[in-house]
């Protein structure tokens, strides 16, 4: 039965998809953000009620070279974007653009930058930032920069790279002996959010084969050694520290700019030196319960109280490995019904002013519960049938980040 059409309007708080489509089209293939066939693009969020969509200049410090160079890169791309769809799309500078575009007909675009250590410390290039139209800055990613401390412990990351290489090899040594097929067939490749993928590495065909029945002892053990590791990396916060003095002189700065700071991998300390050092309401824009979920990640209820305590709103995190966990090795495809469980737990814990949205889209393994925008309304019919109200929808779909926005954003360009 079809579900019926419900009024409803959309912010978003976090997606990856300039970071995608500008690596697509370093490599020659075809990516425009009208549309494409990743989880998101315009016209699929026109037609999802898109009010605004924070777009992320996502930047891995490790990789890219220069990472001041790669953040106005990416700048670039998403003004050619701007210009080329400003028939439907028009940049956020201050709260007052938000009703003004949407008079014109048009869907808002917010733009942030998902890793602070871009700036490398220098208020000079925050100042930077704020003129390039930035309003909102995920403080660290998943490596230690200049502000602070992310939640994962960053010694250990050597060694999961090393687990998860070899856990690769042994699975692919194991799929194509056991039934001649390419591995790459059976093996989910690992997240584009940087953290390691789970590999489902189990070949369709392997009942009754000897190669594969004579290697099942030595993966299980391999299986083993893997989650008791891969167990204490996601569930043990980075206890290194929290804002460095030149993170919390940042943070500061930020706030009498107006770009909001946001805690998402940022460690725990990290998120109490925040809340000391503002004033103003900031979020996570897209973390989910750490009591649901136990990765580190997502954020306790102590977090999430005094989040909510301050004003400030977390996004709802699409992804699978941050909505529920499955054992190593087993693949994670993701459940509307997760989402909707943190949802239930977060609203029960800092009341229904705390939630939004923070898909993380083109930035995670697709949700098959919530494959792109065009799954909104279903996820709307989700919440509705779990208890929420009308007046409960709307705060998390937009009410409660526009609130914020109010609070924080400069109300005039200057």
């Amino acid at each position: 039965m079809r579900m019926r059409s419900v009024i409803m309007k959309v912010i978003d708080m976090h997606c990856d998809t300039l970071s995608e489509l500008l690596g697509r089209k370093e490599k020659g293939e075809t990516a425009e953000l009208r549309q494409n066939g990743g989880h998101l693009d315009l016209l699929r969020m026109r037609e999802s009620h898109y009010l605004v969509q924070n777009f992320a200049m996502f930047v891995m410090l490790q990789g890219y070279g220069d990472p001041w160079e790669r953040v106005c890169a990416l700048h670039r791309y998403y003004r050619e974007e701007l210009e080329k769809n400003k028939d439907i799309l028009a940049p956020v500078l201050c709260y007052a653009d938000i009703a003004e575009n949407e008079a014109q007909g048009k869907m808002s675009s917010l733009l942030t930058v998902e890793e602070g250590g871009v700036c490398k410390g220098e208020l000079e290039k925050l100042r930077e930032l704020y003129r390039m139209g930035v309003r909102m800055i995920t403080l660290t990613w998943n490596f230690d920069n200049e502000i602070g401390h992310p939640n994962y412990d960053t010694s250990k990351k050597p060694q999961v790279r090393q687990i998860m290489k070899e856990w690769k090899a042994y699975a692919d040594a194991t799929s194509a002996s056991a039934d001649g097929k390419p591995a790459s067939a059976d093996v989910t490749p690992a997240s584009t959010d940087g953290k390691p993928a789970s590999a489902d590495a189990t070949p369709a065909s392997a009942e009754g084969n000897p190669a594969y029945a004579a290697g099942t002892a030595e993966r299980e053990r391999m299986r083993r050694e893997a989650q008791a590791f891969m167990d204490a990396y996601h569930h043990t916060p980075n206890l290194t520290g929290g804002l460095t003095e030149k993170g919390r002189e940042m943070v500061a700065e930020m706030e009498k700019l107006g770009i909001i700071p946001d805690v998402s991998h940022l460690s725990d300390a990290g998120f109490y030196d925040v809340l000391e050092v503002t004033k103003k309401p900031f979020v996570a824009s897209h973390s989910n319960a750490r009591e649901i979920c136990p990765c580190v990640r997502n954020m306790t209820d102590d977090m999430i109280r005094r989040l909510a305590g301050r004003g400030g709103v977390m996004g709802l995190n699409f992804c699978a490995d941050f909505l529920e966990e499955k054992p190593f090795g087993e693949k994670n495809p993701g459940t509307l019904e997760a989402v909707v469980r943190h949802a239930k737990h977060i609203a029960d814990v800092g009341g229904i002013g705390v939630l939004g949205l923070g898909s993380d889209f083109d930035g995670i393994d697709t949700n098959e519960g919530l494959p792109g925008v065009q799954s909104m309304e279903k996820l709307w019919h989700a919440l509705h049938r779990a208890g929420f109200s009308q007046d409960g929808l709307d705060k998390i779909f937009y009410g409660n980040v526009l609130r914020v926005y109010r609070d924080t954003l400069s109300l005039t360009y200057h």
